[in-house]
């Protein structure tokens, strides 16, 4: 009876941890790091697929852990944050223990399988970005200044050069270019968040753009950001690594982001910022698909 009780109560726990893992934000994470893999593989030749299926599920493990221990080092933030306020570190359903031990498990047995059945380099990426992410950022940059998420962004962006390194042991100037994408794309993602959470960050006393130098200046660095954006986009086609499909989504896709960022700029409101956000969201995955379609579609049309 004692162990049909507990049952329920260990699926709780978990149930509970997996949503701290924040599933919504690791399926980009692993999503990117997919593309890494596949456009690392030149066109035409086959892919090996458990290395990929092992590359995934290492990256999504270690990513998960990391996204928990946010959680469980912002409970406080959380707290104030009508958007974090439910999350089970906050309500108080899950012990602090309970998380770290959890993370500990998951990222580790993550880190095992980069190492055991990827490769070293991979790992070790990883384990460099879980640190930026889990520690550098979310105990340093966070509560300490407005750049937070620039200089935290690369964190961020190193899933597709995980990706990559797993198909071919090595960091290259095509998977840098990857990386330089989702860093330029970071800031005007998450400064049109913070816009029309603008209350709720400075509530929580968390020192965002638009909290400490103001909405204006925090409108004009989105649309900087994203015009600089724009021409990081453009490097793939300038360095031979993308045609012209990849062009033409990449220009349609920049052309609508720049758009909403000078409207954001020109007249705003809470929400042309929200609809700005997930438009981000989806101008990441289409661009990354765009890479994708490129590169095999134009190895078909040979």
């Amino acid at each position: 009876m004692v162990q049909e009780a507990a049952f329920p109560v260990a699926r709780g726990i978990l149930l509970q941890f997996l949503q701290l893992t924040k599933p919504r934000v690791n399926m980009l994470i692993v999503f990117t790091a997919i593309i890494g893999m596949m456009l690392a593989y030149p066109a035409g030749l086959p892919w090996d697929a458990a290395r990929m299926l092992f590359a995934t599920v290492g990256i999504a493990l270690v990513a998960g852990a990391a996204a928990a221990i946010n959680c469980l080092v912002e409970e406080q933030i959380d707290r104030r944050m009508a958007r974090t306020r439910a999350r089970p570190t906050v309500a108080g359903t899950i012990s602090p223990a309970q998380v770290l031990v959890l993370a500990c498990f998951v990222g580790g047995a993550g880190l095992f399988v980069l190492h055991r059945e990827v490769n070293a380099l991979t790992m070790w990426l990883t384990l460099a970005t879980f640190i930026g992410y889990a520690i550098i950022y979310t105990l340093i940059l966070k509560p300490a200044t407005p750049q937070n998420i620039v200089i935290g962004g690369a964190s961020g962006a190193m899933p597709p050069v995980l990706g990559w390194a797993a198909v071919t042991g090595e960091v290259t100037a095509q998977s840098m270019l990857l990386f330089l994408i989702i860093f330029a794309w970071t800031p005007p993602h998450f400064w049109a968040l913070a816009l029309f959470r603008r209350k709720e960050y400075a509530h929580a006393g968390v020192p965002m753009l638009p909290v400490t130098h103001g909405e204006s200046f925090t409108q004009l660095q989105v649309l900087l950001y994203t015009l600089i954006l724009l021409a990081c986009t453009l490097l793939p086609v300038a360095i031979g690594m993308s045609g012209w499909i990849y062009l033409a989504a990449a220009l349609v896709l920049n052309a609508v982001f720049v758009w909403l960022a000078v409207q954001l700029f020109r007249r705003y409101s809470d929400a042309l910022a929200k609809r700005t956000f997930n438009y981000s969201i989806l101008y990441l995955s289409l661009l990354f698909a765009a890479l994708l379609v490129d590169h095999y579609a134009g190895w078909a049309l040979r």
